[in-house]
């Protein structure tokens, strides 16, 4: 499973403090950074969003702490940017609209390049699970499997395929895409393939992005697109670790715990949440704890459940 991405920040290719950005001298907070030669590139910029971008892999420094991707426009935007010197400089592709027959078409150009990828889910394929089965089963190919970061969903775009436009008062899960992304995290994470919350896109509604993002985890999705630099810590807050939940996960890992025990008022069982345990740990590592709170029990864990409910 894929480690937790956080913020993923979007950054036109045409941004004119784009090498700044890509170095780390601004921005040095941000862990991961989408330059995007798709939707935010209107055609007439692309040839200068090309260059611009051309400039800065020529001169991007290779280590810095931030995760570099591109969000290529098609297959044939993608080659050109391979072609450019610096480019192995990349973490990796953001693709878009990926399907089971187009997604070959992007994969041959990087089968001999370290890059990963992360295709998005954003065409009317989504809507149906055969297609997405079958798009699992292509992801799930020897040599292909490995190559893939996470997934990401498309949330605009689908909604557009509907007519439809986030309302202003509810998060995403209370649209029509609530039960296509269910779907989605059913369809993939069993198999082992991470997804990414879409993009939340008002500035004004800190409240309303805050609950999303706790929906988001609720999901099991390991980011979120921003749109705008103060998106990035109101997202990330939400991906620090309460440290009740924390001391739960290490106790779950804990070799001497028994198989059923109870903790923080819940219970908890080793063999069923060892996967959870090992994912909030690595979290944890990735984005730290919140702010301490006070325990619910003060009792702490209890060496069994033995006698109650299960």
């Amino acid at each position: 499973m894929a480690k937790s991405m956080g913020a993923s920040l979007y950054v036109p290719a045409n941004h004119k403090n784009l090498a700044a950005i890509a170095n780390g001298d601004r921005l040095p907070h941000a862990r991961s950074l989408i330059f995007c030669l798709e939707d935010a590139i209107a055609d007439r910029e692309l040839s200068w969003s090309l260059f611009n971008l051309s400039v800065v892999l020529a001169n991007m420094r290779g280590e810095i702490a931030a995760e570099r991707f591109v969000r290529v426009r098609n297959p044939e935007v993608m080659e050109r940017v391979l072609a450019m010197p610096g480019v192995e400089k990349l973490t990796g592709f953001v693709l878009p609209k990926v399907t089971r027959h187009n997604f070959e078409t992007y994969f041959r150009l990087v089968r001999d390049t370290d890059h990963v990828l992360m295709p998005t889910l954003e065409t009317a394929d989504v809507f149906c699970d055969s297609e997405m089965q079958q798009l699992r089963a292509v992801f799930d190919a020897p040599g292909v499997r490995q190559r893939i970061l996470a997934l990401r969903v498309g949330g605009n775009d689908l909604l557009a395929l509907l007519g439809l436009r986030r309302p202003r008062g509810m998060t995403i899960y209370r649209t029509p895409l609530g039960p296509v992304i269910a779907r989605l995290v059913t369809t993939f994470r069993p198999y082992g393939f991470a997804l990414t919350a879409p993009v939340f896109e008002y500035l004004d509604l800190p409240e309303l992005l805050d609950q999303e993002v706790l929906e988001d985890l609720a999901y099991g999705m390991v980011g979120k697109t921003a749109i705008h630099p103060t998106q990035i810590d109101p997202i990330e807050q939400h991906y620090k670790v309460r440290p009740q939940d924390l001391a739960v996960a290490r106790a779950i890992l804990d070799e001497a715990s028994p198989a059923v025990f109870r903790m923080d008022d819940a219970m908890c069982e080793v063999a069923t949440h060892r996967a959870w345990a090992e994912r909030l740990v690595e979290q944890s590592h990735r984005f730290g704890a919140q702010a301490h709170e006070a325990a619910r029990t003060p009792s702490g864990r209890t060496p069994s459940m033995e006698g109650e409910a299960t």
